[in-house]
């Protein structure tokens, strides 16, 4: 079975075998490594196309600069997301520079994470989240 995973790096879709871990994988396109999972920095469009094209869970973190709490995560969120390279896909929206993101998703309190599978939301969690809270509760919708 393979899955559509889009490329952080030039945003191409790329379609790998689905497997439970990964020695190498690198774009068809721009041939960097797909397992570089760090959290990927976007905007509506970029948003967009990870929703659109990814088969593996979005994991969404709406946040803003001038948030403690968001700040405390951040190292927390990056970790979990070098954790599960192509298992799921680490976003960070910047709801100061994308505020129209914000309304969309009716993001109230920051930060919050959203879960996507397959264009859609399955869960949110608002607040910050403990490195191995947040692993645990990713790790339910791979």
């Amino acid at each position: 079975m393979n899955v559509n995973v889009v490329c952080p790096h030039c945003l191409k879709v790329n379609r790998i075998p689905k497997k439970e871990s990964y020695a190498k994988a690198n774009c068809g396109e721009c041939k960097n490594s797909l397992l570089d999972s760090k959290p990927v920095s976007v905007d509506a469009h970029k948003l967009g196309l990870f929703l659109a094209n990814s088969e593996i869970p979005l994991i969404v973190d709406f946040w803003a600069p001038w948030c403690g709490p968001c700040l405390q995560m951040a190292p927390a969120f990056e970790q979990t997301a070098l954790a599960l390279p192509l298992q799921a896909q680490f976003i960070k929206v910047n709801t100061e520079e994308q505020q129209a993101l914000g309304g969309q998703y009716g993001i109230q309190s920051i930060p919050t994470m959203i879960v996507f599978k397959n264009g859609k939301e399955v869960d949110r969690v608002s607040g910050a989240l403990p490195p191995e809270q947040l692993l645990s509760w990713a790790k339910q919708y791979i």
